[in-house]
């Protein structure tokens, strides 16, 4: 099945502590159905001091289920994907205000 949300979509939080955040995202895992945004479900990880990197409180965005996102349109709202032919290329689409994406 193809993806209705890619890496570099706009996105907002339907459900959960972040409830109406507005974020990026940054990773897919698509066999987790799982997605990384920028800033939500953010977690403080305590990590060890390296050569590379100092230690101490880092925070972190950990996955959130694609089920509790949703696509931003042109107008800023949120709304659902959805797939047509144009020619002989699949395009994603805005099913709110029908436009490609």
């Amino acid at each position: 099945m193809a993806a209705k949300l890619k890496k570099g979509d706009k996105v907002v939080v339907l459900t959960g502590k972040d409830k109406g955040k507005q974020g990026e995202i940054t990773a897919v895992n698509p066999s987790a159905n799982k997605a990384v945004v920028e800033g939500i479900n953010v977690a403080i990880r305590h990590t060890r001091q390296s050569q590379t990197s100092q230690g101490g409180r880092i925070a972190k965005s950990m996955p959130i289920d694609l089920s509790n996102l949703a696509l931003l349109d042109a107008n800023g709202k949120a709304t659902r994907v959805g797939f047509r032919m144009e020619g002989d290329k699949k395009v994603r689409f805005a099913k709110t205000t029908g436009d490609a994406i």
